[in-house]
């Protein structure tokens, strides 16, 4: 009777172990930016599925070294070392589930306008470069720092370009989105935010990737987060 006691213990005990893989460690993440991080439908976790793994990499960063703001990024991150920060942003970064639907637009036909002439040509008048001349012709991002703007919810858009507007989102010094978003207008923020929501994904998702040595790609402004 001893025995089998023993023998039933050590099983259970055996049960509670959970396996040590990176998909078990990253359970906290898909919480919150939904399965395989593909993003909720709530409008305010971003998909981080698929995204550069340099990108992902310099926002865990920037949540724990206080750049960028939320007290449940800051908690879960905050003792974790650079080289456990890459292996997530690895594991992200290798994923590619389907993307959801684009949203319904509600803004009207001049502000859709609006938000594409934004992001396709800029505003020169204003020194304001186009989103695709950083972001890819596609909007699918530049690898491996560069995150793409499709699939991104509206209410998210508004958010992240709002807090670079007030300085509450930082990045890397030359700091290019802050620059940027503070020459736009809450109209702009609304109008883009509302265009890029609404747009369908092209086939291919992925990330355009190149090298320091490309001579076909170039930043219109200095942007300290092209590095680690």
């Amino acid at each position: 009777m001893g025995l089998i006691t023993d023998v039933s213990k050590q099983a259970y005990a055996q049960t509670l172990v959970a396996a040590d893989s990176l998909q078990q460690r990253v359970k906290a993440c898909v919480a919150c930016h939904g399965q395989e991080g593909r993003a909720t439908t709530d409008g305010f976790y971003p998909r981080i599925a698929g995204k550069p793994a340099g990108y992902l990499f310099n926002q865990l960063r920037h949540f724990r070294d206080g750049k960028r703001v939320y007290p449940m990024m800051t908690y879960m991150v905050t003792h974790m070392n650079d080289a456990y920060l890459q292996e997530i942003a690895d594991y992200f970064a290798d994923l590619n589930p389907p993307y959801a639907a684009p949203q319904t637009s509600q803004a009207n036909p001049a502000e859709m306008e609006r938000g594409r002439i934004l992001v396709k040509d800029g505003d020169a008048s204003r020194k304001l470069p186009a989103c695709i001349a950083c972001h890819g012709d596609k909007m699918t991002g530049i690898a491996p720092f560069i995150p793409g703007l499709l699939g991104l919810p509206r209410d998210y858009l508004v958010a992240q370009l709002g807090a670079w507007k007030t300085g509450s989102r930082h990045a890397a010094s030359p700091d290019c989105m802050q620059t940027v978003a503070q020459q736009l207008e809450a109209s702009d923020i609304a109008a883009v935010s509302a265009w890029l929501a609404a747009q369908t994904l092209p086939a291919d998702t992925k990330a355009i990737k190149v090298t320091e040595a490309s001579k076909d790609f170039s930043l219109p402004i200095a942007c300290g987060s092209m590095k680690p």
